[in-house]
């Protein structure tokens, strides 16, 4: 695969190495000599020297015929800009990273369809839904904003014998702006039919417009789920997306942040979380906020040593359960001896979306759920591809396939069986190993 890297830092260079590994064909553009020298010599790539928002570097790079332009330099403006001009110049996908959150925010602006970008990433958010994941169940999904932020995810326990256990799934009659996608029960998952009953115990992953997610929280029994006190040391973004992630669900979250300017900035921001202006590396002030009653402590700051230091003070207080972020592998093999729960790394989960963007033909990107049968697929529909012009009832696809958002110029929504999809649309579908190559051929010209 040819791949263009936008930014020769440690996140372009983290990645160049792994495209390496792959034996991809690799193109870094940087605009400082000294760090495309040192890619050089480091790794078997083609580095250019240049500007990442410049056209005529693009163009030297090779960019009308890269499948994949992944723009990571350290200037929002600068990747944003560079991966809307290798999408115009004729690279197959774009993708961007940026650090301020206005750049996902679409109440503000929708700066990832107005750029024609195929994806707009924040490193610090992925981060945070790492650590949320581990905060709300270890074996948890990926629960992350499909669609732009347009459709919520939520994975559900299903607690006690209620109505919804009662009947089936198509007796529920649930409002068209929620659908359940999977079940799992025991160790088995399957995407859920209009058959299947809950029970007791099952886990299931529901859909929805996010305007709709506080009545699926209420439908399903989420508002008396588990409740826990959440401390977070460190208020940058990775602390800040983490605090947000979970600020809603039952838990009391308090962040320990040393800046008094960033501390005003998340009180805020943050609507039902406690903002405590103090050093966390200091023992009293961590004693003084009752980090030992904690049910989670998550060490957030951008500083390795600080981060093992507050993991250990926070588990010798107390703290249920500790987390931390790390990104010195040669650290890795202290962790367990230290009692940290869990170590998340940016650069393994940078790693790992990469690769999901790794793909051919109408697929924009390709995850699996837990278990390892179910993928996560979203694709553009090509022009000619054999779905185009039909409704979905008679688009001809498998039937352990199920699409859970369909995404128009100007709206996403939870499609139902009426719904046509033309040239162009982007649609996100829960599709069964085995029968993947019969559904993505429906969506190929």
């Amino acid at each position: 695969m040819n791949v263009v890297v936008l930014g020769a830092g440690t996140v372009g260079t983290s990645i160049a190495e792994l495209l390496c590994q792959r034996e991809d064909s690799v193109t870094v553009v940087d605009i400082d000599p000294k760090q495309t020298a040192a890619i050089n010599e480091k790794l078997d790539v083609r580095a250019l020297n240049g500007s990442a928002s410049q056209s005529s570097v693009l163009f030297q790079a090779g960019i009308s015929t890269a499948d994949v332009c992944l723009a990571v330099t350290g200037s929002d403006e600068t990747n944003i800009v560079g991966a809307s001009l290798a999408k115009a110049m004729g690279c197959r996908r774009s993708i961007a990273r940026v650090y301020a959150p206005v750049f996902r925010d679409l109440s503000t602006f929708e700066y990832q369809e107005h750029f024609q970008i195929d994806r707009i990433l924040s490193l610090e958010h992925l981060t945070a839904m790492a650590l949320a994941r581990a905060v709300r169940d270890p074996g948890s999904v990926v629960v992350e904003q499909f669609s732009r932020g347009g459709l919520a995810v939520n994975e559900v326990t299903i607690g006690k014998e209620s109505s919804i256990t009662a009947v089936s799934i198509a007796e529920l009659s649930l409002p068209s702006g929620i659908r359940i996608g999977t079940i799992q029960r025991d160790k088995l998952m399957w995407i859920a039919s209009a058959n299947d009953q809950l029970q007791v115990g099952d886990k299931v992953i529901v859909f929805s417009r996010s305007e709709d997610n506080k009545v699926v929280r209420s439908l399903f029994g989420m508002a008396n789920g588990r409740k826990g006190r959440i401390v977070i040391a460190g208020g940058g973004e990775t602390g800040f997306h983490l605090a947000r992630l979970l600020e809603h669900e039952n838990f009391k979250i308090t962040i320990l942040e040393a800046d008094a300017e960033r501390s005003q900035r998340l009180a805020s921001d943050l609507s039902a979380a406690s903002v405590i202006e103090c050093d966390a590396a200091i023992r009293e002030n961590l004693e003084e906020e009752r980090v030992g009653n904690a049910d989670v402590f998550a060490a957030c700051t951008g500083d390795d040593e600080d981060n093992l230091m507050l993991a250990v003070e926070a588990k010798e207080l107390g703290a249920r359960q500790v987390l931390c972020l790390m990104e010195r592998a040669d650290y890795s093999n202290i962790v367990d001896k230290l009692g940290i729960d869990l170590a998340v790394s940016q650069r393994d989960v940078m790693a790992n979306r990469v690769l999901s963007f790794l793909t051919e033909g109408a697929v924009v990107s390709r995850s699996k759920l837990p278990g390892g049968l179910i993928n996560i697929i979203e694709l553009e529909v090509e022009a000619n591809a054999p779905i185009c012009g039909l409704p979905l009832a008679e688009a001809g696809l498998p039937k352990r396939c199920l699409v859970v958002s369909v995404m128009k110029p100007g709206f996403v929504r939870l499609p139902t069986a009426e719904d046509v999809l033309q040239s162009g649309d982007h649609l996100v579908m829960l599709v069964e190993d085995d029968v993947v190559e019969t559904a993505l051929a429906r969506f190929q010209g």
